[in-house]
C-alpha cells in the first residue's frame, strides 16, 4: 500500500453536531451516526454536503501506544457558515486551524484499519513530521455507505514539522 497524502493548511471551523465519549474498545460509532442522521436536516447554514467524524483524544495518540480502553469524544459533525439557530439536541464543536496530511481510504470501513495502520506505522516515521494534539476526523460525502466496496473517505491527520 503507498497513499500520497496532501498536506493542508485549513482555517477554524465552524461545525455542528453530538458526540459520545467512547474507548475503541466500547465503540458506539455506529450509536452516535444513528441519533445525529435523522435530525441533521434541522441544522442551518450548512456550508457544504459533507459529514465530519471527529475525534478529540485526551492524550497525544500514538497508534502503536493507544490503550483500546482509554476514553475520548467522538463527533458527528457538519461544517456550519454561522453559529446561529443551533437545534437543542446538538453542540457547537470549533475546529481550530493547523496543518493536516490528508489521505484517501477507498473501500469499505472493515478494511479502514490497514490505512491506519500505513498512515501512523509507514508514512508517519519516513515524513518529516509528527503528530499534533489537535483533532484527528474523517470528511464524509453525503451518501457514504460504510459497507460500500467503493467507499471512500478522507482521513486528516493533524501534524507539524518535527
Amino acid at each position: 500500500m503507498h497513499i500520497e497524502p496532501k498536506i493542508l493548511d485549513i482555517k477554524k471551523k465552524h461545525l455542528v453536531g453530538k458526540s459520545m465519549i467512547m474507548s475503541f474498545q466500547e465503540d458506539r460509532t455506529a450509536e452516535l451516526w444513528r441519533s445525529f442522521m435523522p435530525e441533521r436536516h434541522q441544522i442551518h447554514n450548512r456550508i457544504d454536503p459533507c459529514f465530519y467524524s471527529l475525534q478529540v483524544y485526551p492524550f497525544l495518540f500514538s497508534f502503536s501506544d493507544v490503550d483500546p480502553d482509554t476514553n475520548f469524544t467522538k463527533y458527528t459533525l457538519v461544517e456550519v457558515s454561522e453559529l446561529k439557530h443551533i437545534p437543542s439536541s446538538m453542540e457547537v464543536f470549533t475546529l481550530p486551524e493547523g496543518k493536516y496530511a490528508v489521505f484517501i481510504h477507498k473501500g469499505p470501513a472493515s478494511t479502514f484499519m490497514r490505512t491506519l495502520t500505513y498512515i501512523y506505522e509507514t508514512w508517519l516515521p519516513e515524513s518529516p513530521y509528527v503528530i499534533d494534539d489537535r483533532p484527528h476526523f474523517e470528511r464524509l460525502q453525503e451518501g457514504y455507505h460504510p459497507e460500500d466496496a467503493e467507499a471512500e473517505e478522507e482521513v486528516w491527520v493533524p501534524i507539524r514539522l518535527q
